[in-house]
């Protein structure tokens, strides 16, 4: 490797302190930490749209980019269709006519992987097949220098794997670009078991430097983003599973309550259920089919069905010519109380007093557990992983955690079916009164909501722990990624740990299949909570 990637154990060099000053200062002056220069030619192997995304993303930061394509032909279609872009971007005016006339100068389809030989970085973005991956980096290494970066985009594969057959794998890493690369703002830089440090920091500031947000993780399955984001799926299609909600209430709770941009269901419409079901099977076996990332069996049976969603024209949803979308499940209008009480600390749910009292509705406060009391005696609380069915009583309900009360648009109420009549048209008044539309599902612990959140947060905080990549970049990735309203560690925070970690606990002493045993990351996180209120 020469002189553009520090070498570890160089043995020019003595073990003393100051020469190891000497060499960390000679590696950033030569460039080694910083990112690949924009006279420096980036390669992209494959010329699919997210070879293309990525290629316009390195065209425009400035580098001259060769692309390459084992398909006749496909390179120079490419250099077409990157051209057009260009065109549409100056006709937006998000790119000048001189710049485009640059760019177009500096973009070459190459015939044979040889034309990639000045390269200071290859990424590659072809089928996400092992050995095919494999084999094209055994290639790669025969023709590019040394001290070129060779990269990946795969999003479901070991970074690890793919460079195991390398001269060099210290000069492998993973760049893994969202689709549409040139839009999506964030790039998860992942190290393999072999990647040196100095490689993944010349990545990381090379994509900084093309305008994205990079997150650094280590190789494991799914990285941050397709990890932590099973639960969004999961739980929802869980709840559907139950019979406690259908796909479009589900869906709307997670948007106008939750506030997600778009509902599970919907979102897997977009992706491809064969898509989304074929990366959650793959992070389950890949962890050993750990219970915390089961596939959904209603899932695959929509795969196994044909219908892949919008790209069959059938899904969870019909997209067929005139089709009418599903209306979630909202409660007719009922009268609201004039008063009520609130028992004890809402916790999350708190803000919810004063929108009440601007309302016009009278609250009176009283010690308590934390719930509200309605004229006719009934309790509503927040959602904690209990169900109602296991209280005698017959008036009591639960409603789902909110990002924002005051912003909401939708309230999830959770009740028995025996639940008294007038105490369910209360609870519904109650939250039509604030201008909400209200959704009342089946009697299911945690609701949606609360318990996506909660799971989110596990799954995050594990692999936090386990050194997959900081808090910060967790939840980054998450917002930036998938477009979280916020990243679910944020979330839990905000929540309070000890409140996740509970919620967790009773789900998990309702479905005792270690799905929802708590992690130790929210463990400590909420013992940690306790130490400090306790101050």
């Amino acid at each position: 490797m020469s002189a553009n990637v520090t070498v570890r154990g160089s043995d020019d060099v003595t073990a003393s302190e100051p020469a190891a000053a000497v060499e960390a200062a000679e590696a950033v002056a030569e460039g080694a930490l910083g990112p690949v220069g924009r006279d420096r030619a980036v390669a992209v192997v494959g010329t699919g749209t997210m070879g293309q995304g990525i290629a316009q993303v390195a065209l425009v930061a400035g580098h001259p980019v060769r692309l390459y394509d084992s398909a006749p032909g496909r390179a120079e279609e490419a250099v077409a269709a990157l051209t057009a872009r260009l065109d549409r971007l100056v006709e937006k005016g998000r790119l000048d006519t001189t710049a485009r006339e640059a760019a177009v100068g500096r973009l070459y389809a190459a015939q044979e992987l040889e034309e990639l030989a000045d390269a200071a970085l290859v990424v590659e973005a072809i089928v996400e097949l092992l050995p095919v991956k494999q084999q094209l980096f055994a290639d790669l290494e025969k023709v590019v220098g040394d001290d070129t970066v060779l990269a990946t985009n795969t999003s479901s594969l070991s970074v690890t794997a793919i460079a195991g057959g390398l001269r060099l794998p210290g000069r492998f890493v993973g760049l893994h670009f969202f689709n549409p690369a040139p839009l999506l703002p964030l790039v998860e830089v992942v190290s393999g078991f072999a990647t040196e440090p100095d490689v993944a920091t010349r990545a990381y500031e090379t994509v900084k430097g093309w305008g994205k947000t990079p997150v650094r993780c280590a190789d494991t399955p799914g990285f941050i983003v397709n990890r932590v984001a099973r639960p969004f799926y999961a739980e929802a299609l869980r709840v559907f599973e139950e019979g406690a909600a259908d796909p479009a209430t589900i869906d709307a709770a997670l948007r106008e309550c939750g506030g997600f941009k778009m509902g599970p269901f919907e979102l897997t419409d977009l992706i491809g259920q064969d898509v989304n079901e074929a990366v959650t099977r793959s992070v389950w076996e890949s962890f050993h089919q750990d219970p915390k990332f089961t596939p959904s069996l209603a899932q695959r049976r929509l795969v196994e069905s044909g219908r892949l969603g919008r790209k069959t024209g059938q899904g969870w949803f019909s997209y067929a010519e005139g089709a009418e979308r599903p209306e979630p499940h909202t409660a007719a209008p009922a009268e609201a109380p004039e008063r009520i009480t609130v028992r004890g600390d809402l916790g999350p749910a708190e803000p919810l007093v004063a929108l009440f009292e601007a309302a016009g509705i009278t609250v009176r406060r009283k010690k308590g557990n934390g719930h509200i009391e309605l004229p006719s005696g009934g309790e509503l609380s927040l959602a904690d992983g209990e169900t109602s069915f296991e209280y005698a009583r017959e008036d009591i309900l639960y409603f789902d955690l909110a990002l924002d009360y005051a912003t909401a648009t939708r309230i999830v109420l959770s009740a028995r079916e025996t639940i008294d009549p007038e105490v369910l048209a209360e609870a519904v008044g109650l939250f039509q009164a604030l201008g909400k539309q209200v959704s009342v599902i089946g009697d299911v612990p945690g609701m949606i909501v609360a318990r996506t959140v909660a799971m989110l947060a596990d799954i995050a905080a594990d692999a936090v722990d386990r050194g997959v990549a900081t808090a910060e970049d967790v939840d980054t990735a998450m917002r930036l990624g998938v477009n979280y309203p916020v990243g679910p560690l944020e979330w839990a925070g905000k929540i309070g740990h000890r409140r996740t970690c509970d919620l967790l606990g009773e789900l998990h002493e309702r479905y005792p299949t270690g799905r929802y045993a708590p992690a130790l990351g929210i463990v400590r996180r909420a013992y940690a909570e306790d130490a400090e209120d306790a101050r």
